[in-house]
């Protein structure tokens, strides 16, 4: 069964920088090798979830939301094991839950939640001006 769990962030001030990590536990070593997308989604009290990075595993391949852009990059260890979030030149706008998700193959649309079948229980960002 796939497993995931986020750390870090919790209060940051305007400007400055902090990384998120998800730990992915359940699948094989074998397996992170292939074919899989993993994403970071976020979502602030009342609004909808937005999905703002995401790497498509074995592609190399990445996507980010205008919104983050220059800003946020996702990245991977080398073990495949954890999923990184760096977020730099923070905003009060970024602030909410982060939560990471993962799913095999490749996600046609991976800023979208709908493609994800496993995530993390979501850790919180609180950027203050």
């Amino acid at each position: 069964q796939v497993k995931l769990l986020e750390s870090g962030a919790q209060s940051v001030q305007a400007g400055k920088s902090a990384t998120l990590s998800c730990d992915v536990s359940g699948v094989t070593r074998s397996r992170r090798q292939l074919e899989w997308t993993l994403a970071w989604f976020r979502q602030a009290p009342g609004k909808v979830r937005e999905g703002i990075a995401a790497l498509q595993v074995g592609a190399g391949r990445t996507f980010y939301a205008d919104s983050v852009k220059g800003r946020f990059t996702i990245s991977q260890n080398n073990a495949k094991d954890t999923i990184f979030l760096q977020m730099n030149s923070l905003e009060p706008d970024d602030s909410g839950t982060y939560f990471c998700a993962a799913e095999a193959g490749w996600v046609l649309s991976p800023l979208l939640s709908g493609g994800y079948n496993h995530w993390g229980q979501g850790t919180q960002v609180t950027v203050s001006s």
